[in-house]
Protein backbone atom coordinates (compact mmCIF):
# COMPACT_ATOMS: atom_id res chain seq x y z
CA UNK A 1 0.00 0.00 0.00
CA UNK A 2 2.97 2.72 0.96
CA UNK A 3 4.64 1.52 -2.71
CA UNK A 4 1.05 2.69 -4.51
CA UNK A 5 0.30 6.06 -2.36
CA UNK A 6 3.97 6.58 -3.62
CA UNK A 7 3.46 6.19 -7.24
CA UNK A 8 0.13 7.56 -7.22
CA UNK A 9 1.52 10.80 -5.47
CA UNK A 10 4.09 11.11 -7.63
CA UNK A 11 2.06 10.89 -10.98
CA UNK A 12 -0.02 13.74 -9.69
CA UNK A 13 3.17 15.99 -8.60
CA UNK A 14 4.02 14.85 -12.72
CA UNK A 15 0.64 16.19 -13.41
CA UNK A 16 0.78 18.87 -11.57
CA UNK A 17 4.16 19.84 -12.84
CA UNK A 18 2.59 19.74 -16.37
CA UNK A 19 -0.15 21.76 -16.15
CA UNK A 20 2.03 24.18 -14.45
CA UNK A 21 4.97 24.25 -17.29
CA UNK A 22 2.14 24.07 -19.92
CA UNK A 23 0.01 26.38 -19.08
CA UNK A 24 1.96 28.43 -20.48
CA UNK A 25 1.89 26.81 -24.18
CA UNK A 26 -1.77 27.43 -23.52
CA UNK A 27 -2.37 30.92 -22.82
CA UNK A 28 0.84 32.82 -23.73
CA UNK A 29 -0.77 33.82 -27.03
CA UNK A 30 -3.67 34.66 -25.29
CA UNK A 31 -2.01 36.94 -23.02
CA UNK A 32 0.62 38.47 -25.48
CA UNK A 33 -2.16 39.54 -27.58
CA UNK A 34 -4.34 41.12 -24.58
CA UNK A 35 -7.47 39.19 -25.45
CA UNK A 36 -7.81 38.39 -21.72
CA UNK A 37 -6.44 38.61 -18.75
CA UNK A 38 -4.29 36.23 -17.04
CA UNK A 39 -5.85 34.90 -14.65
CA UNK A 40 -9.10 34.57 -16.10
CA UNK A 41 -7.67 32.97 -19.02
CA UNK A 42 -5.44 30.58 -16.77
CA UNK A 43 -9.26 29.68 -15.10
CA UNK A 44 -10.59 29.33 -18.23
CA UNK A 45 -8.08 26.76 -19.60
CA UNK A 46 -8.26 25.11 -16.26
CA UNK A 47 -12.19 23.73 -16.14
CA UNK A 48 -11.69 22.54 -20.07
CA UNK A 49 -8.10 20.42 -19.28
CA UNK A 50 -10.95 19.08 -16.11
CA UNK A 51 -13.85 18.60 -18.23
CA UNK A 52 -12.29 17.06 -21.66
CA UNK A 53 -11.63 13.65 -20.32
CA UNK A 54 -14.87 13.06 -19.47
CA UNK A 55 -16.05 14.23 -22.88
CA UNK A 56 -13.23 12.94 -25.49
CA UNK A 57 -12.26 9.72 -23.26
CA UNK A 58 -8.87 8.15 -22.40
CA UNK A 59 -7.35 7.02 -25.52
CA UNK A 60 -4.05 8.49 -24.83
CA UNK A 61 -3.64 7.41 -21.25
CA UNK A 62 -4.10 3.64 -22.65
CA UNK A 63 -1.18 4.54 -24.73
CA UNK A 64 0.96 5.50 -22.00
CA UNK A 65 -0.21 2.77 -19.55
CA UNK A 66 0.15 -0.28 -22.36
CA UNK A 67 1.60 0.66 -25.62
CA UNK A 68 5.44 1.48 -24.44
CA UNK A 69 5.78 -2.07 -22.57
CA UNK A 70 3.07 -4.52 -20.97
CA UNK A 71 1.98 -3.47 -17.67
CA UNK A 72 2.58 -7.18 -16.64
CA UNK A 73 6.19 -7.03 -17.87
CA UNK A 74 7.26 -4.10 -15.28
CA UNK A 75 7.37 -3.61 -12.00
CA UNK A 76 6.82 -0.50 -9.23
CA UNK A 77 10.25 0.55 -9.99
CA UNK A 78 10.10 0.96 -13.39
CA UNK A 79 6.91 3.29 -12.51
CA UNK A 80 8.99 5.05 -9.78
CA UNK A 81 12.09 6.19 -11.69
CA UNK A 82 10.29 6.90 -15.05
CA UNK A 83 7.75 9.51 -12.78
CA UNK A 84 11.16 10.69 -10.73
CA UNK A 85 13.07 11.41 -14.10
CA UNK A 86 10.36 13.36 -15.32
CA UNK A 87 9.68 14.99 -12.51
CA UNK A 88 13.16 16.22 -12.18
CA UNK A 89 13.05 17.27 -16.18
CA UNK A 90 10.29 19.49 -15.44
CA UNK A 91 11.62 21.17 -12.80
CA UNK A 92 14.88 21.64 -14.41
CA UNK A 93 13.30 22.85 -17.55
CA UNK A 94 11.13 25.22 -15.29
CA UNK A 95 14.10 26.68 -13.30
CA UNK A 96 15.97 27.87 -16.46
CA UNK A 97 12.55 28.94 -18.44
CA UNK A 98 12.88 26.40 -21.32
CA UNK A 99 9.46 25.21 -22.93
CA UNK A 100 10.25 21.21 -22.68
CA UNK A 101 8.13 18.34 -23.60
CA UNK A 102 6.75 16.11 -20.55
CA UNK A 103 5.84 13.83 -23.46
CA UNK A 104 9.51 13.32 -24.15
CA UNK A 105 10.52 13.12 -20.62
CA UNK A 106 7.81 10.42 -19.48
CA UNK A 107 8.95 8.40 -22.92
CA UNK A 108 12.53 9.00 -22.11
CA UNK A 109 11.97 7.79 -18.73
CA UNK A 110 10.53 4.97 -19.10
CA UNK A 111 13.21 3.79 -22.02
CA UNK A 112 15.96 4.26 -19.44
CA UNK A 113 14.26 2.46 -16.78
CA UNK A 114 12.96 -0.77 -18.90
CA UNK A 115 16.52 -1.47 -20.18
CA UNK A 116 17.86 -0.66 -16.71
CA UNK A 117 15.21 -3.29 -15.54
CA UNK A 118 13.52 -5.69 -17.44
CA UNK A 119 15.33 -5.30 -20.55
CA UNK A 120 14.85 -4.34 -24.09
CA UNK A 121 12.77 -7.31 -24.55
CA UNK A 122 9.87 -6.09 -22.54
CA UNK A 123 9.65 -2.99 -25.21
CA UNK A 124 6.88 -2.76 -27.54
CA UNK A 125 8.30 -1.53 -30.51
CA UNK A 126 5.50 -0.70 -32.27
CA UNK A 127 3.92 1.10 -29.31
CA UNK A 128 6.95 2.79 -29.22
CA UNK A 129 7.35 3.68 -32.80
CA UNK A 130 3.63 4.92 -32.74
CA UNK A 131 4.56 7.24 -30.25
CA UNK A 132 7.19 8.60 -31.19
CA UNK A 133 6.07 9.22 -34.97
CA UNK A 134 2.98 11.09 -33.05
CA UNK A 135 5.42 13.56 -31.28
CA UNK A 136 7.74 14.01 -33.56
CA UNK A 137 5.36 14.64 -36.50
CA UNK A 138 3.05 16.82 -35.06
CA UNK A 139 5.37 19.61 -34.56
CA UNK A 140 5.60 20.01 -38.36
CA UNK A 141 1.98 19.70 -38.71
CA UNK A 142 1.18 22.47 -36.16
CA UNK A 143 3.44 24.77 -38.33
CA UNK A 144 2.14 23.52 -42.18
CA UNK A 145 -1.20 24.43 -40.22
CA UNK A 146 -0.68 26.98 -38.70
CA UNK A 147 0.94 28.54 -41.91
CA UNK A 148 -2.44 27.65 -43.69
CA UNK A 149 -4.97 28.97 -41.53
CA UNK A 150 -3.03 32.15 -41.50
CA UNK A 151 -3.12 32.44 -44.97
CA UNK A 152 -6.59 31.40 -45.71
CA UNK A 153 -7.70 34.12 -42.47
CA UNK A 154 -5.57 36.98 -44.31
CA UNK A 155 -7.18 36.10 -47.70
CA UNK A 156 -10.83 36.00 -46.17
CA UNK A 157 -10.19 39.56 -44.10
CA UNK A 158 -8.21 41.14 -46.71
CA UNK A 159 -10.92 43.82 -47.35
CA UNK A 160 -12.18 44.06 -43.30
CA UNK A 161 -11.56 47.35 -41.46
CA UNK A 162 -9.38 47.16 -38.30
CA UNK A 163 -11.91 46.79 -36.43
CA UNK A 164 -11.79 43.10 -37.21
CA UNK A 165 -8.90 42.65 -34.74
CA UNK A 166 -11.81 43.07 -32.10
CA UNK A 167 -13.31 39.94 -33.66
CA UNK A 168 -9.63 38.15 -33.34
CA UNK A 169 -9.84 39.60 -29.55
CA UNK A 170 -12.61 38.08 -28.72
CA UNK A 171 -12.25 34.80 -30.78
CA UNK A 172 -9.66 33.56 -28.45
CA UNK A 173 -12.17 33.29 -26.07
CA UNK A 174 -13.58 30.19 -28.05
CA UNK A 175 -10.44 29.18 -29.61
CA UNK A 176 -8.38 29.00 -25.91
CA UNK A 177 -11.17 26.95 -25.13
CA UNK A 178 -10.71 24.44 -27.53
CA UNK A 179 -7.15 24.41 -27.32
CA UNK A 180 -7.99 23.96 -23.44
CA UNK A 181 -10.54 20.77 -24.69
CA UNK A 182 -7.77 19.05 -26.53
CA UNK A 183 -4.54 19.47 -24.09
CA UNK A 184 -6.85 17.68 -21.41
CA UNK A 185 -7.64 15.36 -24.47
CA UNK A 186 -4.20 14.20 -24.89
CA UNK A 187 -1.28 16.02 -22.88
CA UNK A 188 -2.87 15.74 -19.62
CA UNK A 189 -3.71 12.30 -19.79
CA UNK A 190 -0.18 11.32 -19.34
CA UNK A 191 -0.83 11.68 -15.76
CA UNK A 192 -3.78 9.36 -15.90
CA UNK A 193 -2.29 6.54 -17.38
CA UNK A 194 0.67 6.75 -14.82
CA UNK A 195 -1.87 6.44 -12.51
CA UNK A 196 -3.55 3.55 -13.45
CA UNK A 197 -0.36 1.55 -14.12
CA UNK A 198 0.59 1.91 -10.99
CA UNK A 199 -3.04 0.69 -9.89
CA UNK A 200 -1.82 -2.56 -11.97
CA UNK A 201 2.02 -2.86 -10.97
CA UNK A 202 1.15 -2.97 -7.10
CA UNK A 203 -1.60 -5.24 -8.22
CA UNK A 204 -4.30 -3.25 -7.20
CA UNK A 205 -5.89 -3.98 -10.09
CA UNK A 206 -5.81 -6.93 -11.84
CA UNK A 207 -5.62 -5.58 -15.73
CA UNK A 208 -5.06 -2.22 -17.26
CA UNK A 209 -7.96 0.57 -16.91
CA UNK A 210 -9.06 3.77 -16.26
CA UNK A 211 -11.05 3.59 -13.11
CA UNK A 212 -13.40 7.57 -13.23
CA UNK A 213 -11.35 8.81 -10.16
CA UNK A 214 -8.43 8.24 -11.25
CA UNK A 215 -9.30 10.97 -13.82
CA UNK A 216 -11.11 12.93 -11.57
CA UNK A 217 -7.97 13.00 -9.32
CA UNK A 218 -5.50 13.73 -12.33
CA UNK A 219 -7.09 16.31 -14.01
CA UNK A 220 -7.60 18.36 -11.08
CA UNK A 221 -3.80 17.72 -10.21
CA UNK A 222 -3.08 19.38 -13.95
CA UNK A 223 -6.34 21.90 -13.34
CA UNK A 224 -4.21 23.05 -10.36
CA UNK A 225 -0.84 23.24 -11.73
CA UNK A 226 -2.38 25.38 -14.69
CA UNK A 227 -4.14 27.74 -12.60
CA UNK A 228 -1.06 28.43 -10.93
CA UNK A 229 1.20 28.64 -14.33
CA UNK A 230 4.77 29.20 -15.17
CA UNK A 231 5.21 33.02 -16.43
CA UNK A 232 8.85 32.59 -17.36
CA UNK A 233 7.50 30.34 -19.94
CA UNK A 234 4.39 32.73 -20.95
CA UNK A 235 6.69 35.08 -21.68
CA UNK A 236 9.40 33.19 -23.96
CA UNK A 237 5.69 31.81 -26.41
CA UNK A 238 4.21 35.07 -25.66
CA UNK A 239 7.05 37.06 -26.71
CA UNK A 240 10.16 36.06 -27.36
CA UNK A 241 9.59 34.62 -30.94
CA UNK A 242 8.06 37.52 -31.98
CA UNK A 243 5.35 40.32 -31.16
CA UNK A 244 1.76 38.40 -30.82
CA UNK A 245 -1.01 40.29 -32.28
CA UNK A 246 -5.04 39.09 -32.07
CA UNK A 247 -5.09 37.90 -34.81
CA UNK A 248 -1.57 35.69 -34.71
CA UNK A 249 -2.67 34.46 -31.19
CA UNK A 250 -6.24 33.38 -32.76
CA UNK A 251 -4.38 31.81 -35.74
CA UNK A 252 -2.36 29.75 -33.83
CA UNK A 253 -4.39 28.95 -31.34
CA UNK A 254 -6.85 26.96 -33.74
CA UNK A 255 -4.06 25.22 -35.36
CA UNK A 256 -2.61 24.04 -32.15
CA UNK A 257 -5.87 22.99 -30.97
CA UNK A 258 -6.69 21.07 -34.33
CA UNK A 259 -3.79 19.13 -34.12
CA UNK A 260 -3.75 18.34 -30.37
CA UNK A 261 -7.73 17.00 -30.24
CA UNK A 262 -6.82 15.27 -33.60
CA UNK A 263 -3.92 12.98 -32.30
CA UNK A 264 -5.31 12.65 -29.20
CA UNK A 265 -8.49 11.29 -30.33
CA UNK A 266 -6.12 8.67 -32.49
CA UNK A 267 -4.71 7.56 -29.17
CA UNK A 268 -1.20 9.68 -30.52
CA UNK A 269 0.56 11.60 -27.38
CA UNK A 270 2.18 14.74 -28.54
CA UNK A 271 3.78 17.21 -26.55
CA UNK A 272 1.63 20.21 -26.48
CA UNK A 273 4.74 22.50 -26.30
CA UNK A 274 5.87 21.64 -29.38
CA UNK A 275 2.58 21.73 -31.03
CA UNK A 276 2.23 25.29 -29.63
CA UNK A 277 5.74 26.58 -30.39
CA UNK A 278 5.69 25.11 -34.05
CA UNK A 279 2.07 26.58 -34.70
CA UNK A 280 3.19 30.15 -33.62
CA UNK A 281 6.57 30.20 -35.62
CA UNK A 282 4.06 29.28 -38.63
CA UNK A 283 1.88 31.91 -37.97
CA UNK A 284 4.87 34.17 -37.84
CA UNK A 285 6.30 32.98 -40.99
CA UNK A 286 2.66 33.49 -42.87
CA UNK A 287 3.14 36.45 -42.30
CA UNK A 288 6.99 37.29 -42.82
CA UNK A 289 9.92 34.56 -42.45
CA UNK A 290 11.82 37.38 -40.85
CA UNK A 291 9.28 38.34 -38.20
CA UNK A 292 10.21 35.23 -36.82
CA UNK A 293 13.34 35.34 -33.42
CA UNK A 294 14.99 31.80 -35.18
CA UNK A 295 17.44 32.06 -32.72
CA UNK A 296 14.85 31.41 -29.56
CA UNK A 297 13.34 28.74 -31.37
CA UNK A 298 16.78 26.95 -32.19
CA UNK A 299 17.23 27.01 -28.12
CA UNK A 300 13.95 24.95 -28.15
CA UNK A 301 14.51 22.63 -30.72
CA UNK A 302 17.95 21.58 -28.88
CA UNK A 303 16.04 21.22 -25.63
CA UNK A 304 13.75 18.85 -27.32
CA UNK A 305 16.11 16.70 -28.68
CA UNK A 306 18.42 16.43 -25.33
CA UNK A 307 15.07 15.52 -23.71
CA UNK A 308 14.49 11.91 -24.27
CA UNK A 309 18.28 10.56 -23.96
CA UNK A 310 18.54 12.66 -21.14
CA UNK A 311 15.74 11.63 -19.16
CA UNK A 312 16.86 7.75 -20.24
CA UNK A 313 20.10 8.11 -18.76
CA UNK A 314 18.61 9.63 -15.66
CA UNK A 315 15.83 7.19 -15.24
CA UNK A 316 18.30 4.16 -15.93
CA UNK A 317 20.34 5.48 -12.73
CA UNK A 318 17.17 6.19 -10.26
CA UNK A 319 16.30 2.75 -11.01
CA UNK A 320 19.39 1.30 -10.25
CA UNK A 321 19.26 2.90 -6.93
CA UNK A 322 15.83 2.25 -6.10
CA UNK A 323 16.27 -1.58 -6.76
CA UNK A 324 17.72 -3.25 -3.52
CA UNK A 325 15.25 -1.04 -2.25
CA UNK A 326 12.40 -2.08 -4.14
Amino acid sequence: MAVLILLILLALIFGYLNGFSDSSNIVATIISSRALSPRVALAMIAVAETVSPFIFGVAVAHTIGQGIVSPKDISAGVVLATLVSAIFWSLFTWFFGIPSSSSHALVGGFIGAILAGPGIQAIQTAGIMKILIFLFVAPFLGFLVGFLITRITYFLARKASPRINQFFRQGQIITGIALGLSYGANDSQKTIGMVALALVVTHTLDQFSVPTWVIAVSSLAIALGTVTGSWRLIRTLGGRFYKIRPVNGFCSQIASASVILTSGLLGGPVSTTQVVSSAILGVGSAERISKVRWGVAGQIVVAWFLTIPTTALFSALVFVLIRPLM
